[in-house]
Order: C-alpha cells, then structure tokens, then sequence
C-alpha cells in the first residue's frame, strides 16, 4: 500500500535560516503521526511544503500518491487542513462558513459539517468575528473534518481549545485512524498526543532526528538518574546509545536507547563507594525535553536509532 505521504531529501531555507535540511520519511495510511520539536524546528515548513503552499529548495514531497509541486491544489482539496492561525471570512456566521465551504466539496460535506457543529456546541447563528479564539478554532476543526479526507494534516489544531475538549478531539483522531485514514499531527501538547499517537516524528533545528513508532521508541529508551560521591567523580561509560546527558553538581541523568543493563550494573559495581542509580522508562514528553536540553547545549541534533532515523513500514 503507498504511504499517505513522503518526504524524499527536502531542504528549504529562509535567509540564511535553515528550516529543513534534507530531511526523508514517509507515513503509512492509517497511523496517527505527531510531529514534535520546539519552534522554530520546521514542522509547518514541512507541512506548507507538503500541501504545495511552499516550495522547496531540493528534494520533493507527495502526497495520496500526488507530487506537491504541481497538484498542489488537488491535495488541498482531498487533505483536511488545520493551521494555527486558520484564516476565516468574518463577516459570515458558522452556519454560512459551512454553507460556503461546502460548495467546494461533494454532496454530504454540509451534513457533516452541521453535525461538527452540534459536537462542538457551536451556535450556527453567531458571527465568525465574535467568536473566542477557542471557538474559532471549533469551527476550523469542524471544515477540516466534514469531507471525510483521506489524510488530516493538523497544525497545533487544539490551541485555544479547553482541556476536556482538546482530549475529545484528539482522541477522535484515533476513530479516524481505525477507519483507515492518516493523521499528521503537529502539537506542543505533548503529553495528550502521547495517549494517541502510534508513530513520532522528532525534528530539532530543521534536522529530522526520529521517525519510529512510539511504542519502540518507549520501549527501547532509558533514563538512568545516578548520585556520585562528588562533582569530581566521573562516571563509568554507559553502555547504550546516549541521546541526552546532563549533570548537575554531583548529580548525573542520562537518555539512553538500547542500554545494555547488566553491563552498566557491572561498570557500577566498580565504583569505590557503590554510587547508587536509578533507572526507568521516560514518557515522550521526558524524551523530547532531554534531546531539546542537549540540543540547546550543543545544537547538534543526533538520530536516535543506530544509524538513519527509521523508516516505519
């Protein structure tokens, strides 16, 4: 099955800023992608690259099978797109949004739109341009949503919205996964997407530096807290890959994929006074923070599997 969309060595750069740096990977039809990294990494970048609003220096992108530099319009129409700032006419009201969007699409997107809007408790008579900004963001939810598209692509979709509401959204995005649809989603919320998600995307300075599903990503990732007896002491070697490390007087923590713990046991051993350790599993939230304090330390992100970021089959 072709994926739903594909990155193949993409760089694009503003200046002399550089939002991305020949970066690849594809997302499978059905998964719920989350795009993380702070601001300024690229994420909405890439995805104006993706829907055709930008173009690229290099590389190329598809999209449902569709090259992003000359359909650019076609996918609009057959994605569902949510920026942050999503732009709309304010001098109309919900229902007349809906109404208008709708001659854009076929028959059935008014209907859904309209039963959008009862989810979402929108009053279908107020003015766009009275609406709060979390309402706003309802009703921009609600049109990306009504055509049923084959491929969500969310832009930090839930700012604004209150928590219970931004947890039913996201949730949702799960129904749409089991129906076969993909998701690309690109949140600061990221201990929520955590609960939905099933494949990450980790980008730091416009440079991709995880593409793996987040079960694997979890599962193979430590974080080793250990006290020694002094600043001074150094630490013996961690047998792992080590993403992240930090140290605090005479306090160590580490990020580690792949540890090997038997191996660190015996290291630790060594130690004259038996300095004690601590190890557990980070939330992705715990990871993305560590690779962002390392990053900011010394900016120069590094992958996260053994060689090139993973490509999830």
């Amino acid at each position: 099955m072709s994926p739903a969309l594909t990155l193949k060595n993409v760089s694009k750069s503003f200046g002399r800023i550089h939002a991305l740096k020949n970066v690849s990977f594809e997302v499978p039809p059905g998964r719920v992608c989350a795009v993380l990294g702070a601001n300024g990494a690229g994420k909405s970048t890439m995805i104006r690259i993706l829907l055709g609003l930008e173009r690229p220096d290099a590389g190329e992108t598809q999209v449902l099978g569709m090259n992003s530099r000359t359909h650019g319009l076609e996918i609009r129409r057959r994605v569902g797109y949510m920026p942050e700032k999503p732009t709309l006419y304010e001098w109309m009201s919900v229902a007349e949004i809906g109404w208008f969007t709708a001659g854009f699409y076929p028959s059935g997107f008014q209907a859904a739109f309209e039963q959008y809007v009862r989810h979402f408790q929108l009053d279908p008579t107020q003015k766009i341009k009275n609406l709060s900004k979390g309402t706003r963001a309802k009703v921009a939810l609600a049109l990306s949503l009504a055509h049923k598209p084959d491929l969500l692509i969310l832009d930090e979709p839930t700012s604004g919205l209150d928590p219970l509401v931004r947890r039913e959204f996201l949730e949702s995005m799960v129904d749409v996964a089991a129906e076969g649809r993909t998701v690309l989603l690109s949140s600061h919320q990221v201990s929520e997407v955590e609960r939905v998600a099933d494949m990450v995307v980790i980008m730091l300075g416009g440079e991709l530096i995880c593409v793996e599903s987040l079960e694997d990503l979890k599962r193979t990732t430590r974080e080793i807290v250990a006290t020694l007896p002094d600043a001074t002491t150094a630490p013996p070697a961690v047998p792992g890959q080590v993403l992240a490390h930090a140290q605090f007087g005479h306090e160590h923590v580490w990020m580690v994929r792949n540890l090997d713990e038997a191996l660190l046991r015996e290291r630790w051993a060594m130690l004259a006074d038996g300095a004690p350790f601590q190890l557990h599993t980070p939330s992705l939230e715990e990871i993305l923070l560590a690779l962002l304090r390392e990053y900011r330390r010394s900016p120069a992100p590094r992958p996260t599997s053994s060689s090139e970021p993973v490509q999830i089959a």
